[in-house]
């Protein structure tokens, strides 16, 4: 049977033939809006169908909804029927007359992955791949598996941005140039295809304003990452006010500092141990909110409450006076299932007593950020340890819950841990050491409307520049 038409009469971008032709294991395509990520999913994805009889696809959305407004209904108008394939509308595949298999499927939860147990496929694509957690997809990427010899690929397309961001920056974007192909440490074989807006010819002409469109949108970090595929920049972040250049600092001996204070927080479960270390330097006419240092980390999977508890006291010099051990209520009131005794009298039987934190999330949240917030002279009162990995990298990968806005989103929960450990410490020393403006001593100037609305908008480092330039804070209105 002759080859289709729409084969060759598609006018493709460079970035869209490069996706094509690049052959490894691995496949990022996107960055900006507008650069034809879903039509050359679904398009490829009918190329290979028909150039490799008997193979079997599959394209991912995170929601049905998502799915059939964009991938299903580009194939509809895309992919030729009788007698080169049939769309099964009830079970969501095209079946192509060379017994070729494309399917459509969703992942709404992290966990529906494993519906897919079993299943084998050639190629996995997921569109809109940052609105994945790492899990699911290195979970279906397990199903990229067959007994016929094909090219096999996991291919992704998306704009920067959402829950998966940060993991698929630091899989494709962060270890080579673009179009560079390289290995990674698991020897697979990468590529990152970058694509911009006036890549898509099709838009471009049809519609002028798309770009008009995507330069109105308010948010800075929205609009760099939609217009100009900025992976630099994180939409939703939860902790906007995290800056490694003002956050992170190397380890300095701090024991030999007069009336430092030491504290220690844990979140506990078998999925995972996060313990910290603080140093609570005094309040100062200088500095009248102190200083937090982050000193130390524990992180550890799999372990009972009698081997966190061993692990946490060994890490522990013994010239350290820890005070006391924040926990939150959950840790101490629950009972655990094989003995049936009270979790946080199991800790203190195995040398470690802890002390209930308060676990309101969301004054929780607001307490790390009065932390983090750069106050006069540009300093946070919360700083971190380089060596504190963990929280370092988990911190800024929280992005705002989008149907509780003061709360971070919980998937993927691997990286819940470790701040939430350090929300138990937060919001119990806020509560019982009220963080303070000292407004008094803040100078106040009247600001012109416009520079007003700059300043509002400006991200911590900017308010400092305008600060310094307009000779003061903005006076209060």
């Amino acid at each position: 049977m002759k080859t289709p038409d729409i084969l060759r009469r598609i006018e493709l971008s460079p970035p869209q033939l490069a996706f094509m032709s690049a052959w490894c294991n691995e496949i990022l395509y996107g960055g900006a809006a507008g650069g034809g990520k879903s039509f050359i999913q679904v398009f490829e994805a009918l190329w290979y169908a028909i150039e490799y009889p008997g193979s079997k696809q599959i394209i991912f959305r995170k929601t049905f909804p998502e799915l059939e407004k964009s991938i299903v209904r580009q194939s509809l108008v895309l992919y030729p029927q009788k007698p080169y394939a049939k769309y099964n509308s009830t079970k969501h595949y095209w079946e192509f007359y060379n017994g070729s298999i494309i399917e459509f499927g969703y992942l709404q939860r992290e966990n529906d992955c494993y519906l897919y147990q079993g299943a084998e496929y050639d190629v996995v694509r997921f569109d809109e791949g940052t609105h994945f957690t790492y899990h699911s997809v290195n979970y279906l990427k397990s199903r990229i598996r067959g007994p016929y010899k094909v090219p096999r690929a996991l291919k992704i397309s998306t704009n920067p941005g959402n829950v998966g961001h940060m993991w698929v920056k630091n899989r494709f974007v962060d270890p080579a140039p673009p179009l560079h192909f390289f290995t990674g440490a698991d020897k697979t074989r990468r590529i990152f295809i970058p694509a911009k807006v006036t890549d898509n010819f099709a838009l471009m002409e049809n519609d002028p304003d798309y770009i008009r469109n995507l330069d109105s949108l308010a948010d800075e970090n929205e609009r760099k990452m939609l217009r100009d595929g900025d992976w630099d920049v994180a939409a939703g972040a939860f902790f906007s006010e995290f800056d490694r250049r003002f956050h992170v600092r190397e380890p300095f001996d701090f024991k030999k500092h007069k009336d430092v204070k030491l504290y220690r927080s844990i979140d506990y479960g078998l999925d995972m141990l996060a313990c910290y270390w603080y140093a609570v330097f005094p309040k100062t006419s200088v500095n009248p909110n102190g200083s937090v240092f982050v000193y130390r980390e524990l992180c550890a999977p799999d372990l009972t409450i009698s081997e966190a508890a061993r692990r946490i006291r060994e890490a522990t010099p013994a010239d350290e006076n820890i005070i006391c051990t924040y926990a939150p209520p959950d840790v101490l009131k629950n009972r655990d299932r094989v003995t049936g005794r009270n979790q946080g009298d199991i800790f203190a039987q195995n040398g470690l007593s802890l002390t209930e934190s308060n676990n309101d999330r969301k004054t929780g949240w607001i307490a790390v950020k009065e932390f983090l917030k750069l106050r006069e002279g540009g300093r946070p009162i919360l700083k971190i340890f380089s060596t504190c990995i963990t929280l370092i990298k988990h911190l800024p990968m929280l992005i705002h819950d989008d149907k509780n806005y003061g709360d971070v989103k919980t998937e993927p929960h691997l990286i819940t841990h470790s701040p939430d450990s350090l929300r138990y410490f937060c919001i119990q020393w806020h509560l019982t050491n009220p963080i303070k403006e000292a407004e008094e001593a803040v100078r106040r100037v009247v600001y012109p409307p416009d520079m007003l609305v700059d300043y509002r908008r400006a991200s911590p480092r900017e308010r400092a520049d305008i600060e310094r330039v307009m000779g003061g804070k903005p006076k209060l209105r």
